[in-house]
C-alpha cells in the first residue's frame, strides 16, 4: 500500500496522520524534487559539465586513487 505525504521541516508528514501506527518503520521514495522544475536528470547533470578546474588528466581512470587512496591504474589495456 502507498501513503502520500510531504516533507515539512525535515520530517515526512503523511496526508492522513492516522494511516500508520506510531513507530511504524517505513521506506521513503521521493516522487520528484521540488527544485527540479520538471527538468530531466541528464539536463540537471549537464549544467555541471565542464565546471571542474585544475583536475588531474587521469581522474576518470583513477578516481578511486584520488578519492580512496587505492593504487593507480595504468594505461595498459
Amino acid at each position: 500500500m502507498t501513503y502520500k505525504g510531504k516533507v515539512t521541516n525535515g520530517v515526512v508528514v503523511l496526508e492522513d496522520p492516522k494511516a500508520l501506527p506510531e513507530g511504524t518503520v517505513v521506506a521513503v521514495e521521493p516522487m520528484g524534487a521540488a527544485e527540479d522544475n520538471g527538468e530531466s536528470l541528464p539536463a540537471m547533470l549537464l549544467r555541471h559539465a565542464g565546471k571542474g578546474k585544475d583536475l588531474p588528466s587521469d581522474l576518470a581512470r583513477n578516481h578511486d586513487h584520488y578519492l580512496h587512496g587505492r593504487p593507480r591504474t595504468t594505461n595498459d589495456n
